[in-house]
């Protein structure tokens, strides 16, 4: 098998969109990819341990934070001395506890032993990054992403036209949408999209229409909230291809950006932020640390700890109710053209020099 510098591998999956990130990231290097199957994780560490003795890269580079990809890069370290760094999206710990919050105190012990044998830490965000090093992550680096397609103002406009006579939704309707992936949380019965419906249906504004691309374990959830709107004032159109994902989005007037003021969204800054400037659109979000680091005047800031409590379903409410089209336009053109957080030379020229780095002193 050859030889290359740096194992890699991402635990949502190989040709997954956080493989294809990581790869992205590291293309001035050597690489030898290892695939990882969601459907057999302890098959994937098995072959992650085996390829790396056979190969003996210099580092091991893992997207995402799963527990056996973890756990593969902690066995080699301490038995082989292999370094391995980390690049996740997510506080760990945090996230889990959404939906299990019983495993949380053994989540926490591995997330902290990950970030603290680590030779470096590769965060979505800024605050990632700072929470690894308290975690003892001895270096770190931000890589917040970028939108993978472009459009001319002309295309976007194009694909505005098209996708609404497409899916039916009137020349002159307002659309609140957003676009992501719909997994329901069940403890709280929440999935994006749950705030646009909830918020609509409060008010029921004849101009506005509700658009939310994407798919999950949540989507049927939508549909049933939806009730005799789906496919007349709300659309639900399920997935899409990756590569129409920006004009889909041109069929929006005003993004949906929902994140909780805790420790699971204050941290992030979500996938999709890069590609709703990419698509010019205005965005709405809560108080979290982005909208005032990174976002500017083209959001609204709404009130509330978590996008389902009544307190931001009623602002969402109000602004639907409210808004003009002078004041969309006015948001619109306070997007920046081509903000430096994420464009992609930067990050790759960024994460090259911090990896290259860290195998100086490995």
């Amino acid at each position: 098998m050859k030889s290359a510098e740096i194992l890699v591998f991402a635990t949502k999956g190989t040709k997954s969109n956080e493989e294809a990130r990581i790869l992205k990231l590291l293309q001035k290097f050597s690489l030898q990819v290892v695939p990882f199957e969601r459907a057999n994780k302890f098959k994937s560490f098995i072959n992650i341990i085996q390829q790396a003795l056979q190969t003996k890269p210099r580092l091991i580079v893992m997207e995402g934070t799963g527990v056996l990809g973890g756990m593969a890069c902690l066995f080699l370290q301490w038995f082989f001395h292999i370094p391995y760094v980390v690049s996740s999206g997510d506080a760990i710990a945090p996230f889990i506890s959404l939906n299990y919050p019983l495993i949380v105190p053994i989540v926490k012990v591995y997330e902290q032993t990950l970030c603290r044998f680590c030779a470096g830490f590769i965060g979505w965000t800024p605050y990632l990054v700072g929470r690894a090093l308290t975690f003892g992550a001895p270096k770190g680096v931000t890589a917040a992403g970028w939108a993978y397609f472009s459009r001319t103002v002309e295309q976007l406009a194009d694909s505005r036209v098209s996708i609404r006579q497409q899916l039916g939704i009137p020349d002159d309707s307002l659309v609140f949408g957003l676009l992501g992936s719909i997994v329901l949380i069940e403890r709280f019965q929440y999935c994006y999209g749950y705030e646009l419906i909830k918020a609509f249906q409060k008010i029921n504004p004849n101009n506005v229409t509700i658009l939310v691309v994407g798919d999950g374990s949540g989507l049927a959830y939508l549909k049933q909230l939806a009730g005799e709107d789906m496919g007349k004032r709300i659309f639900l159109p399920g997935n899409v291809p990756y590569e129409q994902v920006l004009d889909y989005m041109a069929a929006m007037d005003v993004a949906s950006l929902p994140q909780s003021v805790d420790a699971v969204g204050s941290f992030r800054y979500t996938t999709k932020l890069s590609e709703y400037i990419a698509a010019r659109l205005p965005v709405i979000t809560s108080q979290i640390p982005m909208a005032y680091d990174i976002a500017g005047d083209w959001v609204w800031r709404l009130p509330g700890a978590k996008p389902w409590e009544e307190c931001y379903i009623d602002a969402l409410a109000n602004l639907m109710a409210t808004v003009t089209d002078e004041a969309i336009a006015i948001k619109k053109q306070a997007i920046p053209i081509q903000p430096s957080d994420f464009d992609l030379e930067t990050q790759v020229v960024r994460v090259t020099n911090f990896i290259t780095e860290i195998m100086k002193t490995n």
